[in-house]
C-alpha cells in the first residue's frame, strides 16, 4: 500500500471532521445525511434525497448535514453521528481497509446502498501565465524542474488531498519537495479558492472536477488558467489505489480546449452496517426509482445509471442486506 508522507495533524483534523457532527446527535433525527457544504452538488444531492424519503420514513424524520467530505465522511458513518452518507467510492474502500490516508482509523462497519451516483475526477488546473513561464503544461516536468510551485487545495477532508498527494509521489515529489524548492501547499475553504487564484497565490489549483462545480467555473472564469493532464506515471499510482483513469470535458470550463485526463474517484451513498434493514431497502428503493428526479437536481447526478448501482466497481465495498434485498427484487441482481 501506499506509504503517503502526511503532516501530523491529517488524523486530528480528521477526527475534528467527524466530531462536529456530534453537536446533530441530540437532536437524534432518525436518518442523518452526511454531505457537503450547502450549494455543493453532494448538498444538492442530499437535499433532493431528504424530499423524497422523508414521505416514507416520516415527518421530520431525515437531516441533511452540511458538512463532511469524501475523506471524512466513511468515518462519520462509521462513528454513528450520521447513519448514511455521500463517500467516495476510493474513500470508502480506503476507510474500510484503514490505509495510510487514515493513520491507524479504519471503518469496517460501512455498508453501500447506490454507487454510480457520479463521476468524480480529481483534475489539475495551472494559471496560463505560469505555463507560459514554466515553457510546459507537462505536470511532471513542472514538478521535476525544481523551480518554486505553489500549489492550492481543499483542507484535509477533501478526498482531492490524498489523491493529490499520490500525484506527487508518483511523479517523484512530495508536499515537502515542493516547500523545500521555494515553494507552498497553500490550503483554505472552499469561498477563498478563487480569490487565491485571481490575486496570483497560487500557480497550480488541484480539484474535484465536477461539470458545473461553481467552485471551479469561478475560478475559470475569473483568472487564465489552463487543464493539465495528470501524467501516465502518477495514473498508475492512482489506479493502485482505487482509482480509474478517465477524462473530463471537454469545454466544462472556460479555458478547457479539449478532454482533460483526470483520475475518477466515484460517488457511492454508504450507511453504517446497523442502519435497520428495512429503511436500507426504502432509501435505496427511493433512490433507484426517482432517479430522474435526483438526476435533474444538479448537472452533477444527470449520468447516473441506476442499473449500474450496485456494481462492484460503482461501490467498491460491501453492499448493505436492505440495498441487495431491493435490487434482488427489482430484477438488477
Amino acid at each position: 500500500m501506499l506509504n503517503l508522507n502526511l503532516n501530523g495533524l491529517r488524523l486530528s483534523a480528521i477526527a475534528t471532521i467527524a466530531g462536529a457532527f456530534c453537536a446533530t446527535a441530540a437532536t437524534a433525527q432518525d436518518v442523518r445525511i452526511g454531505a457537503m457544504r450547502e450549494g455543493s452538488s453532494w448538498y444538492v444531492f442530499a437535499a433532493t434525497l431528504e424530499q423524497i424519503i422523508e414521505p416514507i420514513l416520516g415527518d421530520n424524520s431525515v437531516e441533511v448535514i452540511a458538512r463532511g467530505g469524501g475523506v471524512a465522511n466513511p468515518m462519520v458513518v462509521q462513528g454513528g453521528k450520521a447513519e448514511i452518507a455521500l463517500s467516495n467510492v476510493a474513500s470508502a474502500v480506503w476507510a474500510v481497509n484503514g490505509d495510510d490516508v487514515y493513520e491507524g482509523m479504519s471503518a469496517p462497519d460501512i455498508r453501500a446502498l447506490v454507487g454510480g451516483l457520479n463521476n468524480v475526477y480529481v483534475g489539475v488546473m495551472a494559471t496560463k501565465s505560469f505555463v507560459d513561464e514554466m515553457g510546459t503544461n507537462d505536470l511532471g516536468e513542472i514538478l521535476a524542474s525544481g523551480k518554486p510551485v505553489n500549489v492550492l487545495m481543499k483542507p484535509v477532508g477533501s478526498s482531492a488531498v490524498p489523491v493529490a498527494e499520490m500525484i506527487f509521489e508518483g511523479l517523484g515529489s512530495s508536499m515537502d519537495q515542493i516547500k523545500a524548492n521555494g515553494g507552498d501547499i497553500i490550503q483554505v475553504d472552499t469561498g477563498q479558492i478563487a480569490d487565491q487564484m485571481r490575486n496570483g497565490n497560487a500557480d497550480i489549483y488541484i480539484d474535484t472536477m465536477i461539470k458545473g462545480h461553481p467552485t471551479i467555473t469561478e475560478v475559470a472564469l475569473t483568472t487564465d488558467v489552463v487543464f493539465l493532464d495528470i501524467p501516465e506515471k502518477a495514473m498508475s499510482l492512482l489506479e493502485e489505489n482505487g482509482l480509474t483513469p478517465g477524462s473530463y470535458g471537454p469545454e466544462w470550463y472556460k479555458g478547457q480546449t479539449a478532454a482533460t485526463t483526470g483520475a475518477n474517484l466515484g460517488t457511492v451513498l454508504i450507511a453504517n452496517a446497523s442502519l435497520d434493514e428495512e429503511t436500507a431497502y426504502q432509501i435505496t428503493k427511493s433512490i433507484i426509482e426517482n432517479a430522474e428526479a435526483l438526476k435533474s437536481s444538479h448537472g452533477a447526478w444527470s449520468q447516473f445509471d441506476p442499473t449500474t448501482a450496485m456494481l462492484p466497481e460503482n461501490v467498491g465495498i460491501e453492499l448493505h442486506p436492505g440495498a441487495v434485498r431491493y435490487y434482488r427484487e427489482a430484477g438488477l441482481m
